[in-house]
């Protein structure tokens, strides 16, 4: 069995969306200069690098990080390369050639280079539309990944995750796909249980043969 860790490291230099808080982690205390033991702090919002969309995100009333059962979380996952496109929209969903009774897809796109070829947040990256989440929808997707901070474009952010997380699609955002082919998988994805979260940093995985 092969695993691939499809998760982004959290540090200072990770891009953030526009109007977020920077990330930051530093020491609080430090052996080498005779504390105990080696500490550190750390800073951010929870749609931070990696990170998993809870319902609540942009549902009113809808569900928390602490509420997701772990079940819809870890299972069998596909993979779609879809490198060539720029705009996720139903049209391309539809000739993507997506097993039937998919639950947990990724979309792998364009965005995974980003991670190491662009250190500041770019506004011009791969995103779903408003069709491709109404077919997502109507496909009975569960899981939805992105390799990028939104799985909304930037311009307007608001439809497509109404749509998804409206219907309890689980949205996973931050992804580094460069190191996967297209095809099957199974998805271990495991956020932290912070109580009553709209979303939570994710330590993502993806186990193949």
């Amino acid at each position: 069995m092969r695993f691939i860790d499809i998760s982004v490291s959290i540090s200072p230099q990770l891009p953030v969306w526009p109007g977020d808080d920077t990330v930051v982690v530093e020491q609080v205390s430090t052996i080498a200069e005779g504390d105990e033991s080696n500490v550190s702090r750390m800073a951010c919002t929870v749609h931070t690098g990696t990170h998993l969309d809870a319902p609540r995100h942009f549902i009113e009333g809808g569900l928390t990080v602490d509420e997701i059962p772990i079940r819809r979380l870890i299972g069998r996952a596909y993979v779609i390369d879809l490198t060539e496109v720029d705009l996720i929209s139903a049209s391309v969903l539809e000739n993507a050639g997506i097993p039937p009774r998919t639950r947990r897809i990724l979309f792998k796109t364009r965005n995974s280079a980003l991670w190491t070829a662009q250190k500041q947040f770019t506004a011009d990256y791969v995103s779903v539309d408003s069709s491709a989440a109404r077919w997502l929808v109507q496909k009975g997707v569960q899981l939805v990944g992105v390799d990028y901070l939104s799985v909304s474009a930037y311009e307007d952010p608001v439809p497509t995750h109404q749509i998804l997380l409206g219907a309890d699609i689980l949205v996973l955002e931050g992804l580094d796909l460069s190191a996967v082919n297209q095809g099957r998988y199974t998805l271990y994805c495991l956020p932290l249980k912070i109580l009553n979260a709209d979303g939570a940093p994710v330590r993502a995985v993806l186990a193949g043969v």
